[in-house]
């Protein structure tokens, strides 16, 4: 386990609107508000066409494959997520969401984009003095948390 200490900053109450793209959104708001570092929260609605990660097509194997997946219609969505820098500064959004209509669930990854239907409710809370930083690891190609 690696762990480093932060204290609470700024929360911002965020809508994205129809269409938006999450993840590109809140790297936007992100750099607009000099936000190095934050967690997050999410609730609303992911459109039709809207990909998600849903896991490693082999397991445990090097370099994980990842299996992707479309929507194919509307759908309720419920994530929590964390915004950190990658080694070059740019904030990086790593989000997971369970996805649901009637009585399916999909879960995954924001990451390949997820476009708001309607609306969708963020509650981003920054998280001051982190040395945290995403970096590239050579065995899995994952942009890792360093904390």
């Amino acid at each position: 386990m690696k762990y480093s200490e932060t204290k609470h900053g700024r929360t911002f109450v965020v809508r994205l609107e129809d269409g938006d793209c999450l993840h590109e959104q809140i790297e936007s708001f992100a750099k607009e508000k000099s936000i190095k570092a934050a967690s997050l929260i999410a609730v609303g609605g992911a459109d039709a066409g809207s990909k998600l990660v849903v896991g490693p097509k082999d397991g445990r194997s090097n370099p994980p494959k990842p299996m992707e997946t479309i929507l194919n219609n509307v759908y309720e969505i419920a994530g929590t997520g964390t915004l950190f820098p990658d080694d070059n500064g740019n904030p990086i959004l790593h989000m997971h969401i369970a996805c649901g209509r009637q009585t399916d669930t999909i879960t995954g990854c924001v990451r390949r984009g997820v476009k708001v239907w309607q609306v969708m409710e963020i509650i981003l809370t920054e998280l001051l003095n982190s040395s945290a930083v995403r970096k590239v690891d050579l065995e899995t190609g994952f942009k890792l948390l360093e904390p």
